[in-house]
């Protein structure tokens, strides 16, 4: 890693491998020669060390999402259930509207929101070394929100628990996106992608041998992060299911309500103590040189990337369908999820050993995934079309509920089997989309492209939620099943558009032309700023 840029040298940005002069004898005659320099450059006082590579795992394991990703939205379901009583509606943003659709456009505002944070904090994240102070913040709000929690348990307290639900999701989503954001540089930071350069200078390899090594090690910290709290998760629950006999949440309503809160403050300690670590641990590695004034440097990054992303065309098309895809799935994951919550009757118990499943299905899931990838060198695209996959078949299973009872999220059977197939052949997308995101984006530059990719993600997360609560609004029935005609179409749509329009080996040729026209824009800047 270069001191002043670091993943990133500046020579990097030429669309063929770069050259440099080197001393070489020739009949006593000492001359300048070209040898290749590594799109990666390293200071060794921040290699990447096993200990900091753990203690992101960490960070991972106590970041799961129990506290405001599942238990929460459960307790908020809860009460809001408990209010609305045997009517099944509540008046919510000027209208009287069914429990589903007051979680669907609870997602939507709150996704909202969070595109509002990705894009004030997410411009000026690759600069200086401040990059885990944001990490840190954001951590200490959604700990705050958990145990918020603690204070709303009865049904009269449900307006709350929307602001508390709202503000909690911007708080997990973000810390979960500042904390991937960082992997890309621990992997451009190991021995193995040191020597790989070294070995890439010197001609022993070639840039595609060096490409695909840097893509292997990116594939494995991030899969090994989700194995490894995917573990780490089972403990917890284990745990949790411990709490819960404690609590007696089998014993009345007002003890499941409770119980709710306890383990979504229960998991924000556990957070606490595996996040420090890292806060601990990680090595401030100097991020870009603004080469201006950092504030005006944020925006002028900001600017020139939502302007040159249209010659960005790989990474574009793989934005449209990151969008998609997402949207689709997102909406799915909580049509299902508000579907599950009615078939169990929010019994607490009964959703954690739903989870215990599906996060060991998860385990087995990742890793299986990043075996298969490893045993037969399949590339990142690869892995992630099979996923695509596995949230097409997801969504046709959801649709057939629409036309009946018999098969379609309608029974408890369902729901376990469900929560093991979702965890096989779903939750690989959490990581291989990730993956996928670094692939496109440029070198140094992937606090602002993550946060960009976040924007896309929850702008799709907004839309596909107020479209199902629309659809769900509008069917006399009322039936919750008939998102799907929706989802399974944009599903199908958006894995044939990354089928045939996303090339990994052109984005990287595209990606190195950008860095180049930055450096000569950055350049000229500089210029014109000093001749005044």
């Amino acid at each position: 890693m270069a001191s002043n840029d670091p993943g990133l040298a500046p020579f990097a940005a030429e669309a063929v491998d770069a050259k440099r002069g080197g001393p070489e004898e020739h009949d006593g005659v000492i001359e300048e020669s070209e040898r290749p320099i590594a799109p990666d450059q390293f200071d060794e006082k921040y290699e990447t060390t096993r200990w900091e590579t753990w203690a992101y795992y960490s960070y991972y394991i106590g970041n799961n999402g129990l506290t405001l990703f599942n238990f929460a939205p459960t307790a908020f379901q809860n009460l809001l259930s408990q209010a609305a009583g045997d009517s099944g509606f509540l008046y919510f943003a000027g209208a009287n509207r069914t429990i589903n659709s007051i979680v669907l456009l609870s997602n939507g505002i709150s996704f909202a929101l969070q595109c509002v944070v990705f894009l004030i904090i997410g411009s000026f994240a690759d600069f200086g070394s401040w990059r885990p102070n944001i990490l840190i913040a954001l951590s200490l709000v959604a700990w705050g929100i958990g145990f918020g929690w603690l204070g709303v348990h009865t049904e009269d307290k449900w307006p709350t628990a929307v602001g508390l639900y709202i503000v909690g999701l911007i708080a997990y989503q973000t810390t979960l996106t500042f904390w991937t954001a960082a992997f890309p540089g621990l992997a451009r930071n190991t021995a193995v992608l040191r020597e790989k350069a070294r070995q890439f200078e010197e001609g022993a390899i070639t840039r595609d041998e060096y490409d695909y090594a840097d893509t292997m090690k990116r594939s494995e910290l991030s899969n090994l992060a989700f194995y490894v709290q995917s573990v780490g998760e089972v403990v917890i629950l284990a745990t949790i299911v411990g709490v819960l006999y404690g609590v007696n949440v089998r014993a009345s309503e007002a003890n499941n309500n409770w119980g709710l809160s306890v383990l979504i403050a229960y998991a924000s300690g556990i957070w606490i103590l595996l996040a420090i670590p890292w806060f601990i641990i990680e090595k401030r590695r100097p991020g870009q040189d603004p080469g201006m004034n950092i504030i005006i440097a944020g925006f002028w990054q900001l600017y020139r990337a939502i302007r040159e992303i249209w010659q960005l065309k790989q990474s574009l098309c793989y934005l449209i369908g990151y969008f998609l895809l997402g949207d689709s799935l997102n909406t799915s994951v909580t049509v299902i999820a508000t579907l599950q919550n009615e078939i169990v009757s929010y019994d607490t118990l009964e959703l954690t050993y739903l989870l215990i499943v599906g996060i060991a299905a998860q385990a087995v899931g990742i890793y299986s995934f990043w075996w298969i990838q490893q045993r037969f060198r399949l590339g990142t695209k690869t892995m992630f079309n099979a996923v695509a996959v596995g949230i097409i078949l997801l969504d046709g299973w959801g649709m057939i509920g629409i036309w009946t009872q018999s098969f379609g999220f309608h029974h408890v059977w369902e729901v376990w089997v469900y929560q093991t197939f979702y965890g096989l052949f779903v939750c690989p997308w959490y990581s291989y989309s990730q993956i996928m995101i670094s692939e496109v984006t440029p070198r140094g530059k992937e606090f602002l492209f993550f946060s960009l990719f976040s924007i896309i993600g929850k702008t799709s997360s907004f839309i596909g939620p107020l479209v199902s609560s629309a659809i769900i609004d509008a069917t006399p029935s009322g039936n919750n099943s008939t998102p799907f005609y929706f989802l399974f179409s944009l599903s199908l749509a958006s894995f044939i558009f990354l089928l045939f329009f996303v090339d990994l080996k052109k984005s990287r040729t595209e990606q190195a032309e950008f860095l180049a026209r930055e450096a000569e824009a950055k350049a000229k800047l500089k210029g014109s700023a000093e001749s005044i």
